[in-house]
């Protein structure tokens, strides 16, 4: 309690510093891996997606971004054994913030897509377990998350092969690729709508203070009807500009699909901003979740709440710290993302972007804060199997695989460092 009242503001700036730097990282590597297809694909340029990502990523913080928050602060770290000793926890969210920080930056200088939860956890585990004891940690909790990393970028790598064999299908192998695009995108448009409405009003709004109620029994039979429209919305608006596309005559027999590829790239402004949204909703609030610990247990005077508010002004610092990291380092992770792994067009840059966001805004809406990084790079992954195993870089792949292995014991280990250097810093 002495060493807050002494330091309090000494605190705060620093965390704030860390927290930033670590929304920076954020920006550098896992936005930029989020808005890598759309860019890879050239469906979009990088002012376009750093313009993009700016609206959604702080809409779906906002809107949906609290529920994965409280579950990594209150599932991994039990708050009740530092009730004594709240110092121990302000310095050990302030080396984890300092710890994921440096490796995203150390990740990104390298072009590796690597995950901000992977590293947020690995340092909140390393300090806790070292720190102030190895009871802890919640090792049920954190096996679990281990286990959610494997299996969200095998769901996604499914749902998006199946969503791209569907392109395939209904679109690129027929006689009438265009005519059947113009039939069928707005289909895939509602898709995107429909379940970014979902996840919307079964999370979001009571942060505004809305509650729906129509009668059908649950909140989830309440959402569908709504959704819905909001899906038929989207798929309106996106027939108006697809109606712009002309048909124009095809040159050679390797530009067969290149009208349709311009209307692929017209979905995949939704699915960017679709993918902005799940992205903020599961891993903004997470980078800033440190931060708000912080700020909590300094101005309670060293209480340690159970559950605080994230205030606006942590998520407009950490959104600032993500655009600045986008906008000045994130090019060398899109380009792992967006053209090494596999070459991507528009259709196949849409099919993996909309099964990784299905399956992100499906785990925020249980809590399960799971990857979003490992998820993308699952559905980039799908997308290629489509077209056979030669289709995909496996020297890149095992790459990011290996750097996915060294993520968590590099922050664990980083924190450690960190978290005894502040106790010595500030007794």
């Amino acid at each position: 309690m002495e060493i807050i009242s002494q330091h309090g503001h000494i605190l705060l700036v620093l965390a704030c510093l860390f927290g930033f730097f670590m929304a920076w990282g954020v920006g550098a590597n896992d936005v930029a891996n989020a808005m890598g297809t759309s860019v890879g694909s050239r469906a979009l340029t990088v002012k376009q997606a750093i313009f993009i990502a700016m609206i959604f990523e702080f809409a779906g913080a906002y809107l949906a971004g609290g529920e994965v928050t409280s579950t990594i602060r209150k599932g991994i770290i039990d708050p009740a054994m530092m009730a004594g000793t709240p110092e121990l926890l302000v310095y050990g969210m302030m080396a984890a913030l300092l710890a994921a920080g440096t490796w995203l930056l150390v990740a990104s200088m390298m072009g590796w897509p690597v995950s901000t939860t992977h590293s947020i956890v690995g340092a909140l585990v390393g300090f806790a377990a070292v720190g102030i004891g190895i009871d802890a940690v919640n090792w049920g909790k954190v096996g679990s998350i281990v286990a959610s990393w494997v299996v969200s970028p095998i769901l996604a790598g499914t749902i998006s092969y199946g969503l791209f064999m569907s392109v395939q299908k209904l679109i690129l192998n027929t006689a009438t690729p265009f005519a059947n695009a113009k039939k069928y995108v707005p289909m895939y448009m509602f898709l995107v709508g429909f379940m970014i409405a979902m996840v919307t009003l079964l999370k979001g709004l009571k942060h505004v203070g809305i509650e729906i109620e129509l009668g059908l029994g649950s909140k989830f039979a309440n959402a569908m009807p709504i959704a819905a429209v909001i899906g038929l919305m989207v798929a309106g608006i996106g027939m108006i500009f697809l109606n712009r596309i002309k048909d124009e005559s095809i040159p050679s027999h390797r530009n067969r699909f290149g009208n349709v590829e311009k209307l692929f790239a017209v979905l995949m402004v939704f699915t960017a901003c679709a993918m902005a949204f799940a992205h903020g909703s599961n891993d903004v609030a997470n980078a800033v979740g440190p931060l708000a610990a912080v700020v909590s247990v300094l101005s309670s005077g060293g209480d340690i709440a159970a559950k605080s508010a994230l205030p606006g002004w942590i998520l407009l610092l950490g959104g600032g710290g993500i655009v600045l990291g986008l906008a000045t380092y994130g090019f060398k992770v899109m380009g792992t993302i967006g053209k090494k792994i596999t070459e991507l067009t528009p259709s196949r840059g849409f099919a993996a972007e909309l099964g990784a966001a299905t399956t992100v805004v499906f785990a925020s809406a249980t809590g399960l804060p799971i990857s979003t990084t490992h998820t993308l790079v699952g559905a980039v992954l799908g997308v290629g199997m489509a077209r056979g195993i030669g289709a995909l870089n496996l020297r890149v792949i095992s790459t990011i695989f290996m750097s996915w292995i060294i993520t968590l014991p590099a922050g664990a280990g980083l924190a450690i460092i960190f978290f005894f250097l502040f106790k010595g810093i500030f007794g």
